[in-house]
């Protein structure tokens, strides 16, 4: 017979054991690559409509292996002569999916993180977009906008906010608004939905939008030649496409060149979680004069 006293002392030996953890640790964010094969073969399981935009896009959950996960579907492919909108009329009018593949492809050149992966896919029987639904939204730029509601970190938000105006001025994305710039609940500014870019102007057109920018972002941007974008988005754009690009790169890295030191950062990691407040030091830098004038 096991004597209490003994019973007693197992228990309490017990209780000093450290808990066995039964939860898994969390999986680690897919990276692009293991993204670009979940968007090229992940089962389509449920479609809806994107809700916003004026492309009648679509919203569908892909299953693939453990991984469930929402993409944004564009198959949008027209050209018009001469189109009329609110902005004004504009002659030779794309509205391509072929662009967001090559905004994402040009994105990664230039290492900027700000294009959710996208790759080419067929949808309904109609090639298509397949973009990476954005993780951990807190709201757009619209919906900040219009609660007034300020980044946490100053400075992080604008050096993100700079990259993607460098990055629109690049790719001539006409149709930049309010309701495509998405952003976590870290702080993370990802753009979205970039149909209408890729015109053939030969310089920024708003080059009062480039005030800062990344030195290394800059010196890949300065960087890049046609045979290298010639690989890597042929399937997307053509050699006027390339070609315009080129010739607004041109400007944009005179743009910030002639600014010197006082337009140039090193940024951080805008993955991470913004500060509470922004540095002290920070300030606005001035405009540089237009390209135009």
């Amino acid at each position: 017979m096991v004597k209490p006293a003994l019973v007693a002392a197992i228990v309490t030996g017990l209780l000093w054991l450290p808990a066995v953890s039964t939860a898994q640790p969390p999986l680690a964010p897919p990276d692009d690559a293991a993204m670009e094969e979940f968007l090229q073969k992940g089962r389509i399981v449920r479609t809806r409509s994107a809700g916003k935009g004026v492309t009648g896009s679509t919203r569908a959950t892909l299953t693939l292996g453990d991984l469930t996960h929402d993409v944004h579907i564009q198959t949008i492919d027209e050209s018009k002569w001469e189109f009329k909108s609110a902005r004004g009329t504009e002659f030779n009018f794309r509205d391509k999916w072929h662009f967001n593949i090559a905004a994402y492809k040009l994105d990664r050149l230039l290492d900027l993180q700000l294009v959710p992966v996208t790759v080419e896919r067929r949808f309904k029987g109609e090639a298509a977009s397949f973009t990476w639904w954005v993780d951990d939204v807190l709201m757009d730029e619209g919906e900040r906008l219009e609660k007034n509601v300020a980044p946490p970190d100053g400075r992080c938000w604008d050096d993100q906010m700079q990259l993607l105006g460098v990055f629109d001025q690049l790719i001539e994305n006409t149709d930049r608004n309010v309701g495509n710039v998405v952003i976590t609940k870290a702080w993370r500014v990802w753009a979205i939905d970039h149909t209408r870019a890729f015109r053939h102007s030969k310089v920024p057109a708003k080059p009062a939008k480039m005030r800062r920018v990344d030195r290394g972002v800059l010196e890949r941007l300065a960087a890049l030649d046609f045979d290298t974008l010639k690989r890597e988005l042929r399937s997307y754009l053509n050699d006027s496409d390339l070609r315009a690009l080129l010739s607004r790169r041109d400007a944009i890295v005179a743009h910030f060149r002639a600014g010197g030191e006082r337009v140039l950062y090193d940024r951080r990691d805008t993955a991470a979680t913004c500060r509470a407040t922004p540095p002290p030091d920070f300030q606005e830098p001035p405009v540089i004069k237009n390209l135009r004038d």
